[in-house]
């Protein structure tokens, strides 16, 4: 291999330097148009401060780049800006010139090798984690080993996952040797830690490397429901659903389950009443968990020191006091234990205002003591107007931390308020803090995620992720004294209707709450709520409606009532992902844009999405307590943001998008076979992803029509997507039969306690195929009870998993290349340019060679374009013969159809392609570059 390389080293190189290679030129625009995707990942550790004070680090989430700043006593300098994976939330550095970033939606960490000065860097190392890692820390001795957090499944990870398996953690932290990252191209691990919770989020670690800590991402609140069999009619005089059972018209209300939550002896419904015997297993609530991070290999420690228990439902971040060790989790907590919007006349009572409570929880060796920050928040009052002394004083959704080393102050990065809280770490564990304005810091940007404290010089630097900037605070006067944007490729109207989405202080009077409360990071929250509204009035569905044959009456509700009442009982939170083309919205559709009459699709009559996601404004009053709505103009902005964001690749599927022997089985019978008196599944689950393909991107039905159809469930849903079956996997044991499946024995501790269906009580989706038993036209043909039944709903179950989204599961995926690892990289380079011949991705290929920044977008057929217009097309083998040139390294990555161009070679869109830039001794796609 040396061999070939040396003698292409004179061949190639003399060629590039021939065509071109660093002579500069003055191009005219010829930038093809490219899309933003919007995905909305969540930053965990945005920033990270080199070992020696004099670089600070930053993810530039939305651009795919780590920036590099040098860090004086006059503030901060931008030196380099470095491609990295698609994504990047999470960023730790080694030393001065050696930074690792963890990539979200690429599924790998990024060994980033920053070049002297902090001028520039490159990739020289990928690792292929599991599915969405989220967060790096180094430990161990000499604080040689990473820790990275990444669920339990992805096409990259060398397990079984174990989807169908009862009592499987879906929490993987994977632990590497810095310093022996093995010779394989996806890296050796020294261990894969299963840890007995859903998705992991954050890690911390001790001063001495010697623990680490890992939390729980949606960790729960040992909350679950009771399935509607099991509720006695007739409410609550007869031991059922708790009331009222009526709307104010005295329209009563379909039979629906029960929510219930673990007292630690019983599960008790709103009223107190115990449903322990219908209960099939138990929520450990496991929420952080303790390390061994010096053990060979690293392990969780053993019993019950191993992990901390009711610490919060959503975990967003953990710091560690370095001198008491005391661990700090930023969280909020959800109150789906209240119920109903709306101001609670009817009912008595309502969980407008109070849905989560933001907290900091301290562990210790004594335990748990979790704190309310809003403590002064009176939710006995509700929607005074906007801003007010309460609201001011608020603090929502804590992300970030940091503690000085002192051990004497914490700072937390309030996301929802746009503030860094300050609190005294006394005062916060002993909880007789007050919370006042005085002990905040207001950031002009918005929508802190993380910051890092610069004690020699009194300084903090915070992440801003509205603006996609960083804020230069002073920590002696609480100010801030700078402010410094990023390049941000996202389009206006996405910065612009973001705040929406996240910022408390306008979404509600109380200034605790906004969308994202429930919707974390627009997706959901793993919870079902009982957000019924006794106030409201009973309303018509006005969607269309799917069709029954004559031989049924031609009756399309099958006897059902189809319109909305507005007491409608538990339901999960559904994700604010991939609403596009879709239809009407919420389990029931009842949130729609027209009449069935005038629907067509796309965007008219009940399909047009835009109006569709305004009729959630009334929300901001009946659920979030503001005072008022959002004017028309801000429900504009915010629709057209959210509606920009999509679903990532699926994590389960094959990366060449083929589909394994039972899938393919599954999925032949879900397209193919009559199981209920529409036809197929796929009849009303359509999956066309070229639907109406002239209408913009990512237009088609992803497990959808749009229309609402018959169900066994008394709410009358609107058809669902089907695209994040694989994240609701972790609920097993039900008490009643479904189908041909009788009642679970005691299953013992789970990790979830919602699953499938609007109301999440379908535990495995063996159960819920198990659904089409009832149907005569399925029962005729003998499925359901007999073996090939039996394998048939397996199979579907393993389709469902695997079922596609907008993008395809090569998108994100990358592979580095240097002169070491050619023989094991060829393979994956083959496959990304395979996926790319077939218009799944945009192939492009980021690097240096020979300390100059290069960049190349795969144009078809074997041959890749560079970034510098004179420059010929270079073939496969020519490409991944580059590294020979010592040193070199490049990484091919996948990035959606359509931001090639940008992403590979031409990162503003101006037509001046960005190695003529560099060349030239400028680029303009960074407003912090110096020449």
């Amino acid at each position: 291999m040396k061999a070939k390389c040396a003698a292409f080293r004179r061949d190639v190189w003399s060629s590039l330097l021939a065509v071109g290679l660093f002579v500069v030129l003055l191009v005219g625009h010829d930038a093809s148009a490219a899309s933003f995707t919007l995905f909305e990942s969540g930053q965990v550790r945005p920033l990270a401060l080199s070992p020696s004070g004099g670089y600070l680090f930053a993810v530039n989430t939305p651009d795919n780049h780590l920036e590099v700043f040098q860090v004086s006593s006059s503030g901060l300098v931008h030196r380099g800006s470095i491609p990295v994976g698609l994504e990047p939330v999470a960023v730790a550095a080694r030393s001065d010139t050696e930074v690792w970033v963890v990539n979200h939606l690429s599924d790998s960490v990024s060994v980033v090798e920053v070049a002297p000065g902090g001028y520039g860097g490159t990739v020289v190392r990928t690792l292929l984690v599991g599915d969405e890692p989220r967060d790096i820390v180094f430990a161990g001795t000499g604080k040689s080993r990473a820790f990275i957090t990444a669920a339990h499944r992805g096409q990259n990870v060398p397990f079984d996952p174990q989807f169908t398996t009862p009592g499987i953690g879906r929490a993987d932290v994977w632990v590497f040797d810095a310093n022996n990252l093995g010779t394989s191209l996806e890296g050796k691990p020294l261990s894969i830690i299963t840890l007995f919770s859903d998705t992991p989020r954050a890690l911390a670690a001790t001063p001495d490397g010697s623990r680490v800590y890992a939390a729980a991402f949606h960790s729960g609140n040992r909350t679950t429901i009771i399935h509607e069999t099991l509720v006695p009619n007739g409410g609550e005089a007869a031991g059922g659903m708790p009331g009222p059972n009526v709307n104010f018209q005295g329209i009563p209300a379909p039979e629906t389950g029960v929510l219930v939550k673990f007292n630690g002896q019983n599960w008790l419904d709103s009223l107190g009443r115990s449903w322990t015997n219908d209960v099939k297993f138990s929520l450990p609530d496991k929420d952080v968990f303790v390390i061994n991070a010096t053990a060979n290999p690293p392990v969780q420690v053993s019993g019950s020191a191993g992990f901390y228990s009711g610490v919060g439902t959503i975990l967003f971040n953990m710091a560690v006091n370095p001198v008491s060790g005391k661990v700090y989790v930023s969280n909020t907590e959800a109150r789906n234990d209240l119920r109903f919007e709306g101001p609670g006349t009817f009912a008595g009572s309502s969980s407008r205002g109070h849905l989560h409570e933001s907290r900091i929880s301290v562990l210790s060796s004594s335990g748990v003591a979790p704190r309310h920050l809003n403590k002064h928040i009176n939710y006995n009052v509700c929607c005074a107007a906007i801003p007010n002394d309460e609201n001011e004083k608020s603090l929502a959704q804590p992300l970030g931390m940091a503690v000085t080393s002192n051990g004497s102050t914490l700072y937390v990065a309030a996301f929802g308020s746009s503030k860094i809280g300050v609190f005294p770490t006394a005062a916060l564990e002993a909880d007789t803090f007050v919370p006042s304005t005085a002990n905040q810091i207001l950031l002009s940007g918005g929508g802190p995620t993380g910051m890092v404290l610069d004690e020699a010089r009194g300084r903090m630097y915070v992440l801003t992720r509205f603006d996609n900037a960083l804020s230069i605070v002073n920590t002696t006067t609480r100010q801030e004294i700078a402010h410094l944007k990023m390049y941000n490729p996202e389009p206006a109207n996405v910065v612009a209707g973001r705040p929406f989405l996240y910022d408390a202080r306008k979404s509600s009077s109380h200034g605790d709450s906004s969308c994202a409360s429930c919707h974390i990071f627009g997706d959901f929250d793993s919870l079902a709520w009982n957000l019924g509204n006794p106030d409201a009035a009973y309303t018509l569905n006005k969607n269309p409606i799917a069709t029954t044959p004559p031989e049924f009456g031609d009756d399309p509700t099958f006897g059902q009532d189809p319109n909305f009442h507005p007491v409608k009982g538990p339901l999960t939170t559904q994700s604010l992902r991939g609403m596009a083309n879709h239809g009407p919205m919420h389990w029931r559709g009842d949130r729609s844009g027209g009449s069935a009459a005038s629907s067509a699709q796309p965007d008219s009559g009940a399909f047009d999405e835009v109006a569709a996601f305004k009729q959630f404004n009334p929300a901001f009053m009946d659920l979030l307590g503001r005072h008022a709505q959002l004017s028309a103009a801000e429900m504009q902005q915010f629709s057209d943001f959210i509606l920009q964001v999509v679903y990532p690749p699926n994590p389960v599927r094959n990366l060449d998008n083929s589909l394994t022997p039972s899938q393919r089985a599954g999925k032949d019978f879900f397209v193919n076979t009559t199981s209920f008196f529409h036809g197929s599944c796929e009849s009303c689950h359509r999956l066309d992803p070229n639907a109406n393909p002239g209408a913009g991107a990512f237009k088609g039905f992803f497990g959808t029509d749009g229309r609402s159809a018959f169900v066994a469930t008394a709410i009358f849903p609107k058809t669902p997507h089907l695209r994040n079956v694989y994240q609701k996997v972790g609920m097993f044991g039900v008490n009643y039969p479904f189908g041909f499946l009788p009642p679970d024995p005691f299953m013992g501790d789970q990790v979830r306690g919602f699953g499938f269906n609007s109301d999440g009580s379908l535990d495995t989706l063996l159960r819920f195929n198990s659904g089409f038993d009832f149907h005569p036209i399925f029962n005729s043909v003998g499925i359901p009870d007999t073996p090939a039944g039996y394998q048939a709903k397996l199979d579907m179950g393993q389709f469902l998993l695997a079922f596609d989204s907008n993008l395809a599961p090569i998108v994100g995926q990358q592979v580095s290349l240097t002169v070491q690892n050619l023989a094991v990289a060829t393979p994956r380079i083959k496959l990304l340019m395979a996926r790319a011949d077939v218009g799944e991705c945009d192939l492009v290929v980021k690097g240096r060679i020979a300390q100059i920044d290069v960049g190349f977008l795969y144009v078809g057929k074997g041959m890749f374009k560079s970034d510098r217009k004179a420059q010929a097309l270079l073939t496969e083998e020519g490409l991944c013969q580059l590294p020979c040139v010592n040193p070199g390294a490049l990484t091919f990555t996948c990035v959606p159809p359509g931001s090639g161009q940008r992403i590979g070679i031409d990162r503003d869109l101006d037509g001046f392609l960005d190695g003529d830039e560099r060349s030239a001794g400028s680029d303009p796609a960074n407003p912090l570059s110096t020449p």
